[in-house]
């Protein structure tokens, strides 16, 4: 980026000018080039209608994890606190990697031995580009959404991708 200030020509992704250190965050903000973009920057989570949350205490058997997961039809419980907040995440993938095979077959451990804590979340009110990078970067599948610090609803890639794929065929 070219410094307004002092012309300096920055290596692309530099937060402070090279030669008069102003501050070049806030002025190098990402601008859509297309509809697609422009609606992925705009639209709020809210608006892919996210499913409501499958929730357990963090108390809960590993067993009932399973059982409520297969039940629901659904990859993903968020494991709450005592007063509801989300204090986890426990997946599909958790259940791969993270369940040693007596544990497994016994099922009766505390699900908060093998949650994934403290999960990425976005709120209602974040764009779907919030939502889509975090799930990049981090290679998750499922995305709590919060308010207030307690989950209201869970959003999938299998969401964002039906949504663009309806941008695309408009």
């Amino acid at each position: 980026m070219i410094c307004p200030r002092c012309g300096h020509d920055n290596v692309p992704g530099n937060d402070v000018c090279e030669s008069c250190l102003l501050d070049l965050a806030p002025l190098d903000q990402p601008a859509p080039r297309d509809r697609v973009q422009h609606d992925l920057m705009d639209r709020p989570v809210r608006d892919l209608k996210p499913r409501r949350p499958i929730t357990l205490p963090a108390a809960a058997l590993l067993h009932d994890a399973v059982k409520l997961m297969l039940d629901e039809g659904v990859g993903t419980v968020l494991v709450v606190d005592d007063a509801g907040a989300l204090a986890g995440i426990f997946s599909e993938r958790d259940l791969l990697l993270r369940v040693p095979d007596e544990a497994a077959r016994s099922g009766d451990r505390p699900l908060s031995e093998y949650m994934t804590p403290k999960p990425e979340t976005v709120r209602p009110d974040d764009p779907l580009a919030l939502a889509l990078q975090k799930m990049d970067v981090g290679g998750y599948r499922h995305l709590p959404v919060v308010a207030e610090g307690k989950p209201v609803g869970v959003i999938s890639v299998r969401d964002l991708m039906r949504h663009i794929t309806r941008m695309c065929a408009e």
